[in-house]
Order: structure tokens, then sequence, then C-alpha cells
């Protein structure tokens, strides 16, 4: 079993506090996280993939992560800590993305909602579902994409939030919306359109819609590459659904806005969490390098493996200087200012994440591609992170606009 690197591995500048809660994540996931994943496979395979609830390890794990202090770090107004700060200890939880995240209460989508709910929410709201939401007690989800409209263009999405008097009114389908499936998960924020004739980045807005609401059904749970998540991505009817209008959250109107400011931090939040899933691909890597024999010479001593294990080296660590980089300028200059970093890391972070668990199924043969290693799983949701969270083409774009408007320091010709 691979463990996180040691707890002498480099960091970025931290607190002291920052440095002891790393420390204690290094333990954590190596005493009892990884050690757990065996007995979560072995109830999600009992369970069936139709079954979404908790394997019972996950919440005995957040007892103890709640005991050791490691609980809700990825909002600052919590954990003190900074954004880059959070990001190694962030890093370390997704070696094990099914648990650790969870574990420690810093799992999308409700890290998200959470962000979004102490950001616009009233103290009703915050009473209502922030609170329960920041002790663990339930989930939620976020229900923005659709199947019939492009979702990666937030303005362009149809279901309808009609106002009648004191209410809003529901109606349209949305998929892919994870957590869902999870009996814990008591609400979505649902956007949709209040307005489809204000100005286009006007016309949306953010609802709070509890999923025992008449009208709310699940039609189905999706597969990534063929697998079937724990907590769900499932594709949701809004059928007449009413709620009270004082479930909008934030401003009426202002769900594109809103989404903007959710989408932010949890994409580098996404990005941290990809960066320690290709670090155990890499350690994989170099253990089955080590160990296995072919040819009367181990595989470390092949010239191809060697090149593959340096450039995957190579493709961490640039990765995790952008991550950082993205960070700091978060800590420093706000979430608008890092808005081309946070792009950059999102299509740069998940490409060397795949690549990297590739070339580690590659030198696992067989059994890479095989349930016997976390590589295939590791592999179909890191390949789903180049789509989810706005895909590598949307952010290329809008990195490209940047550039194109940009003004050299220095004359070109």
């Amino acid at each position: 079993m691979s463990a996180p690197a040691s707890s002498t591995a480099p960091l970025p500048p931290a607190s002291g506090r920052a440095q002891e809660l790393y420390e204690l994540m290094v333990g954590f996931m190596r005493e009892q996280v990884l050690p757990g994943e065996a007995s979560y496979a072995a109830y999600r395979r009992q369970a069936g993939p139709d079954d979404h609830v908790v394997p019972p390890v996950v919440e005995d794990l957040k007892r103890e992560a709640q005991r050791l202090g490691l609980w809700n770090l990825f909002l600052p107004s919590e954990s003190g800590l900074t954004q880059l700060e959070y990001a190694p200890i962030a890093e370390l939880s997704g070696w094990s993305n099914d648990l650790a995240p969870e574990a420690i209460n810093c799992q999308a989508p409700d890290t998200g909602n959470m962000e979004l709910l102490h950001l616009l929410g009233t103290p009703e709201q915050k009473r209502d579902w922030l609170e329960p939401l920041l002790a663990g007690h339930i989930r939620s989800a976020f229900a923005m994409t659709e199947p019939d409209v492009a979702s990666s263009d937030a303005t362009n999405i149809a279901t309808r939030i009609g106002r009648d008097g004191d209410s809003y009114v529901i109606t349209g389908r949305k998929w892919w919306i994870s957590g869902a499936a999870d009996p814990r998960c008591r609400i979505l924020i649902v956007m949709g359109k209040t307005d489809p004739d204000a100005p286009k980045h006007l016309q949306q807005s953010m609802v709070l819609v509890p999923m025992d609401t008449p009208g709310v059904t699940v039609v189905r749970d999706l597969t990534i590459l063929g697998r079937h998540d724990q907590h769900g991505h499932v594709e949701l009817n809004f059928d007449g659904v009413r709620v009270p209008v004082s479930n909008v959250v934030g401003q009426e109107g202002g769900g594109f806005a809103a989404a903007q400011a959710r989408l932010g931090p949890g994409r580098i939040h996404h990005c941290m969490r990809a960066l320690g899933a290709a670090e155990r691909a890499l350690a994989l890597m170099v253990d089955r390098a080590n160990s296995r024999v072919a040819f009367g010479r181990p595989l470390a001593d092949q010239g191809v493996v060697q090149q593959q294990i340096a450039e995957s080296r190579l493709e961490v660590d640039q990765a995790r200087l952008l991550c950082h980089q993205a960070c700091h300028v978060i800590d420093t200059h706000g979430n608008k200012a890092a808005r081309d970093l946070v792009a950059m890391a999102k299509v740069a972070v998940p490409r060397a994440a795949t690549r990297v668990i590739d070339r580690a199924i590659q030198v696992h043969g067989g059994a890479g591609v095989s349930d016997d290693t976390p590589l295939a799983a590791m592999y179909s949701w890191h390949r789903a992170m180049r789509l989810f969270d706005g895909p590598d083409e949307v952010h290329l774009r809008s990195l490209a606009r940047a550039e194109l408007g940009r003004t050299p320091v220095l004359p070109v010709r």
C-alpha cells in the first residue's frame, strides 16, 4: 500500500498551525484513511452499484478527523488557513478521494455550497443549512448542468424559476448533479432563469430546494466511464416544484455572479486533490518498477520506464507550482485577480494527473486496468475532471482572450 510522502516534503511558507495540521493529516492518512480503503471497497461491493449509503468507515473517519481538528479546513473563516496553507493538506486528501475529503468535511459539492451560503446566505439559511453542513450531519448538491443545453455556458440554462406570489415554481431537468443520490443529501442549490427578458447575465437566480420537496424526482444515476460513485451523479426532474421566495440565495438575478463566486475556489480545490492522486499514481509506478522483473531485469532498469517516471515528476511539480501560485494570488488579491491562474490550473492539473495515472497503468500492465489497484478508478474521475467545473475548451478560450488583450512589457518589433 502506497502512503503519502514524508512530512519533510517541501511545503509552501506556512504558519505553525498549518504545519501542525499537515503533520496530523499525514498521520491520519497513513494510519487510518488508507487502511480503511479495504473496508470501504468491501462494503460497496456487497451493497452493489444501486446502493448509495455511505460505508460506515467514512463516518468513523469523520469522528476521528473532528477529534484531531482536521475539519472544515477549506473555509478560511472556519480554519484560519489561507488557500496556500490548505493546499498541501487538500493534496494529501486526494490520495484517497472516496474517503479522505469527506472524512475532513472538505468534499465537493458541499464545500462550494458551504462557501456560497457563508458568503450570501441569510441568517435563517445559515441556521437551517450551513450549520448542519459544517457539522457534517447532512450533504448537499448543486444543480446547474442540464442535458438539453450546453451548460458550460451558464447563461444558456433553460430551467425556469417562475414567481408566483410568495413562491417560486421550478420546472426543468438537470443532470450530473453530484451527491444527489446519497440519502444524506437534504438540500439542493438550483440555478435557473427567473427573468428570461433581463440582460444576459442577470436572467439567472439560485434557490434552495429541499430534496423532499414535492415534484423533485431522481430519474437515474449516471456512471463515469462505467463506474457508479457512492454519492451518485444523477439526473433530476423538477415538475412544478414550489419553494418560498425567501429561499433565493443572494439576490434574484444574481445567479450567474454567484456561480462564478462558487466555482472559483471549487476549481482550485479540485486541483489540489488531483495533485494528490497524481502523487499516489507516481508512487505506485515507482513501487511497481522497483519490484517487478521482466526479461531478467527490474522494470526500473528499463530506460523507457525511467523516462516515464521522470516525465511524471516534472509534470506533477510543474502543475503544483501553478496551483500554488493561483492560491497565493487568491490569498493576497482575491478570487477575481486569480481568475486566469485558476483557469490555467484547472486545465494543467487534470491533464498532468491523467497522464501520470495513464503511465502508472501502463507500468502495471493488466493489473492497472483492474480494481486490484486504485488506478482505473483514479483515471476515470480525473478524466471527467477535464469536463466538470468548465471543460478545458472554455478555460482555454478565456485564457486566449486575456492574452490577446494583454499589452507586452517590451515592444514586439
